[in-house]
């Protein structure tokens, strides 16, 4: 026998979608979204360039709010960033389906389920791509706060127990567009569901005033809304006075919702398949 033909025969095979491990599998579809958000990096800019304008907008309209009796006493600005966090990675993750739609209208998402690639590594691939992107965003949006004037009190530990926050919320969201797009197929279905969920939950929220000053049926919704979970966990981490139980419990309720909106979005990608 050749030397050649002992080579052929004792290489090892390559390795296959199907030998890769669930963890490789992921990092591959992870890569290929980071790809393509390198080359549309106005799409990011974009993203941190709209927080921005919350800031400057929301913090210059409402600053006088912060001298309302009921308000509690602390900067108005700093008071809004937490809330200006969430609602970046928010409106961000509601949107995050739009990139299955362009790969269903392009043929790719037929090419990928012909593949022996895990369905929920297809989802989880893009649900990681979208957690860096949200965890920019809100480094992004905490510094330009401080750099205007917010003073978060609760340092280093306060500020990443926020972002840790920021995340579990924007699973919840990223993963809820992407089941949305994944079952309406159809950019416009998406964008009209996304409004119609965000806008309510952006307004019926502790997001831009505090709970006394809302009217008593907008408090009492805004309990329920996970956007008042994450501002509530992010703001107190971020305070002098920083109240764990309260952090604990509506991160675990964060994740909760994170966890059954994946599932759903895990369901949605086998449904398509059937569809096919």
């Amino acid at each position: 026998m050749s030397t050649a033909t002992l080579d052929r025969t004792t290489a090892p095979a390559p390795t296959t979608a199907r030998d890769a491990s669930w963890p490789a599998q992921v990092a591959h579809v992870s890569w290929r979204w980071f790809v393509n958000l390198l080359r549309q990096p106005w799409g990011l800019g974009v993203a941190i360039v709209q927080p921005v304008i919350w800031i400057v907008l929301f913090g210059n309209v409402f600053s006088a709010v912060g001298d309302l009796p009921g308000f509690g006493g602390a900067d108005y600005l700093t008071f809004l960033v937490p809330g200006i966090v969430m609602m970046t990675v928010l409106y961000s993750g509601a949107w995050a389906g739009t990139g299955f739609i362009d790969d269903i209208r392009s043929g790719v998402m037929d090419r990928l389920l012909s593949s022996p690639v895990h369905r929920s590594a297809l989802v989880t691939g893009q649900l990681v791509q979208q957690l860096a992107v949200s965890l920019v965003q809100g480094v992004c949006v905490i510094g330009i706060g401080w750099l205007a004037g917010a003073r978060y009190d609760g340092g280093l530990v306060g500020m990443a127990v926020a972002l840790g926050v920021s995340l579990l919320l924007a699973a919840a969201f990223c993963s809820l567009s992407a089941a949305v797009a994944l079952l309406a197929r159809d950019q416009t279905a998406l964008i009209g569901i996304s409004t119609i969920i965000v806008l309510p939950a952006t307004f019926v929220s502790t997001a831009l005033m505090p709970p006394a000053l809302l009217p008593s049926w907008v408090e009492t919704a805004a309990r329920y809304n996970p956007l008042t979970w994450a501002t509530e966990a992010a703001r107190t981490a971020m305070s002098t006075d920083v109240d764990w139980g309260l952090v604990g419990t509506r991160s675990l309720w964060l994740a909760v919702l994170a966890a059954l909106v994946a599932w759903w979005s895990v369901h949605a990608m086998h449904a398509y398949q059937r569809s096919l």
